[in-house]
């Protein structure tokens, strides 16, 4: 039987229930469970392993539960001792005695001790398998940027201890205090680790790899020449390489972006191939030079043959990440041409034409109040998801200069809704 840890294996059930009793009747984790703490268990033969992620009542260490796999808090540590450096240097920079010319100085001084902390930290994550093979965060990444908290969430902390005492586990199940639902590791700080923890388990295929590479299979390409390569991108693909370890246009097919679209968007996507062609286009976007037109579903009707332009600036939401929020005062500006084709079922067709290019730009002028009022269908993040199947949003067509031939390229593409 495959080794369950990205779905929900019943036998775990008794195991979390007991673990889950533990941390409601301890007080001093009342706050950590309320806001919502990641909890696991790894069971086995002979009874279970229990792990929480990160710090649990401001500790790495809680009794009834698996150690970390690296305790930075652990006295006379390398860590703590630079971490209490660092901390001098930020209030000898606060002080209204220093000098512009000190500022410099301890500016730089944070800088490389920082950074020379972080790739101490990374190496002290020595990651087991099941072989007694063993290896680090920086072998196990390789080239990739190394997400913070890599090796300090549950399933890593659960497999390391089993491993440790030569325990063979059955199943692994993660979730979150605040609503007891079910996780599966996560795929930005898990993926790389678990791939080499796993390794002699016989695990069960990540669900979520499957879907994304279903979508990768979808990406159409439009047109190429040496210089430029221009693809349909499939609503559910991300256009660069995320914190998540899953496909993406660059990724899948080696070029460089000259722009991005949303993951759930779909539609044309600019590429190209060398330094000066991808910053000749990459100037375009930034001097509006670039004609940009989108369609998209919206939630309600609207008068066929209205249009108009939305002017709302936009800034990020840092309480509510990755949202953004219409803010008159802080936020850029944005601008958004829109009209109505038709009605169908209810729901109006636009074409949506942007000026400009911010964040989540035509998903919030469609929806906020001041804006169109009427979100996207499928908008998860600023309408109702269970709308739709997918965010109702395609770039339909997009037209710039091509940056060596200096003739006008124009592409469109028809939206499959």
């Amino acid at each position: 039987m495959a080794f369950r840890i990205y779905t929900f294996d019943k036998r775990c059930l008794a195991a979390m229930q007991e673990v889950r009793r533990t941390y409601l009747s301890n007080t001093a984790w009342q706050e950590d469970v309320s806001e919502g703490k990641t909890f696991g268990v790894l069971i086995w033969e002979g009874g279970y392993l229990a792990a929480f992620s990160g710090t649990l009542g401001g500790k790495t260490v809680q009794p009834g539960f698996v150690p970390p796999i690296f305790d930075i808090r652990q006295p006379g540590c390398h860590f703590v001792q630079e971490e209490a450096a660092i901390t001098a240097i930020n209030q000898r920079l606060a002080s209204p005695e220093v000098t512009p010319r000190e500022v410099c100085d301890l500016r730089h001084e944070r800088k490389v001790r920082s950074q020379a902390l972080q790739q101490w930290l990374f190496s002290q994550y020595t990651f087991l398998n099941i072989k007694g093979q063993e290896a680090t965060l920086p072998q196990l990444f390789g080239n990739t940027r190394i997400p913070s908290g890599a090796g300090d969430c549950c399933a890593p902390k659960l497999l390391q201890e089993a491993f440790r005492r030569h325990i063979r586990p059955l199943a692994i199940a993660e979730w979150n205090s605040r609503d007891d639902s079910f996780t599966p590791p996560c795929a930005t700080r898990c993926r790389p680790i678990l791939q080499h923890m796993l390794d002699g388990l016989d695990p069960e295929p990540d669900p979520r790899m499957s879907q994304y590479m279903d979508t990768a299979k979808k990406l159409e390409i439009l047109y190429q020449d040496r210089f430029l390569l221009i693809v349909n991108k499939p609503s559910g693909l991300l256009s660069v390489p995320g914190r998540e370890f899953y496909p993406s246009v660059q990724s899948i097919t080696g070029w460089q972006p000259a722009h991005r679209l949303d993951q759930d968007t779909s539609g044309v996507m600019l590429l190209a191939r060398g330094t000066a062609a991808l910053a000749n286009l990459q100037r375009q976007f930034e001097q509006r030079a670039v004609h940009k037109q989108y369609q998209a579903i919206l939630q309600h009707q609207m008068p066929t043959g209205c249009c108009g332009e939305i002017t709302l600036p936009l800034r990020p939401d840092l309480d509510n990440l990755p949202h953004q929020t219409v803010d008159n005062i802080h936020g850029r500006q944005a601008q958004t041409k829109y009209q109505v084709l038709e009605n169908t079922d209810g729901h109006a067709h636009v074409i949506l034409s942007p000026r400009t290019g911010r964040t989540h730009q035509l998903r919030v002028h469609c929806a906020h109040p001041q804006g169109l009022d009427n979100p996207i269908l499928g908008d998860r993040l600023y309408g109702d998801e269970s709308s739709a199947e997918r965010l109702m949003l395609h770039a339909s067509s997009l037209q710039f200069i091509h940056p060596v031939s200096g003739e006008t390229i124009k592409i469109s593409c028809t939206p499959e809704w």
